[in-house]
């Protein structure tokens, strides 16, 4: 007999774990909307507004928008979100475990790469595009709103959507999927750091006990550092996609010269508009969310790990 050592033994998914993910996901997204919502409004308004003038950076445009809207303005166009970040996160989410899934042959017991991980990663960004797209370009065109009363372009989310099927057809909610295609394929970075993070964590020790980190903990930090590292690398393409689904309709600037219009009109500048709110709103935002989804599909899985 071979004096090597024997292979887990095979853990095959069943149908609760298939649904696990989805399930963990409608929790996540709420973590997203209360912890990450007033920095998405500062990032987008930072990031459409450009150089225009309106702002002078990100603490000016909150102090601007709370001075002259209100706190409650930096949640406008979170209803969407409220259901629609729970609608995303459940996508991705669960299409991201059962894509791992997938590449495991359905034996959980068999480790993936951090290759594997990433192209996990990328099919639940590709995945959870085609919710994400109608739901961004709702919710942008809400922060972008300034006025109030009887002088707002739109009335709602509703009033939106009309606007856009009236303007683009029945697809007119997916106008800038491509966009968000493009912006959603770097989930290939985040997931497959998530994974390198995670397991460099579990080999610390920690200053007292000299044991690995809590898992809990292991996944808030990872969370947190694959989120900054998804956002440094994509930014770019994210100012472009936000730029593209919010300027004046009909869409005059087709996504793929919208990389030579920022930058002809901002330099390089001009694709790191509201970085640094959306750098910062990252880590505790992100590192929350995936905490809370590990967590509840341990639960919903019926583990034990803590």
């Amino acid at each position: 007999m071979s004096g090597g050592v024997a292979p887990a033994p095979a853990q095959m998914a069943t149908t609760r774990d298939r649904m696990a993910g989805f399930g963990a996901g409608l929790a996540s997204g709420a973590t997203k909307l209360l912890v990450g919502h007033p920095f998405d409004t500062v990032k987008i308004r930072c990031q459409i507004e450009g150089g225009h003038g309106r702002f002078r950076g990100p603490l000016d445009c909150l102090a601007s928008t709370v001075r002259n809207e209100g706190a409650r303005a930096l949640y406008k166009g979170a209803s969407i979100p409220l259901v629609g970040w729970a609608a995303m996160d459940a996508v991705q989410l669960g299409s991201l475990s059962n894509y791992r899934l997938l590449l495991q042959g359905g034996n959980k017991s068999h480790e993936l790469s951090h290759f594997q991980h990433g192209l996990a990663g990328l099919g639940a960004g590709w995945t959870v595009a085609m919710v994400a797209s109608p739901v961004e370009i709702i919710k942008m065109r809400l922060q972008m709103q300034y006025a109030g009363g009887a002088a707002r372009q739109y009335r709602g989310p509703t009033d939106v959507a009309r606007h856009l099927i009236r303007t683009y057809g029945a697809f007119g909610l997916w106008h800038g999927l491509p966009a968000t295609l493009a912006q959603r394929s770097f989930f290939f970075f985040l997931w497959g750091s998530y994974d390198v993070y995670s397991k460099w964590l579990r080999t610390l020790h920690m200053p007292r006990s000299g044991r690995p980190p809590p898992e809990k903990l292991v996944n808030f930090m990872a969370g947190g550092m694959a989120a900054n590292t998804f956002w440094t690398l994509c930014y770019p393409v994210d100012v472009v996609k936000n730029r593209y689904m919010t300027q004046p309709d009909p869409s005059a600037i087709p996504f793929r010269r919208m990389f030579a219009h920022v930058f002809r009109a901002e330099g390089l500048s001009g694709f790191f508009r509201g970085f640094v709110p959306s750098f910062i709103r990252s880590f505790p935002t992100n590192a929350s969310a995936i905490f809370v989804w590990e967590s509840t599909v341990r639960v919903l899985r019926g583990e034990s790990r803590v």
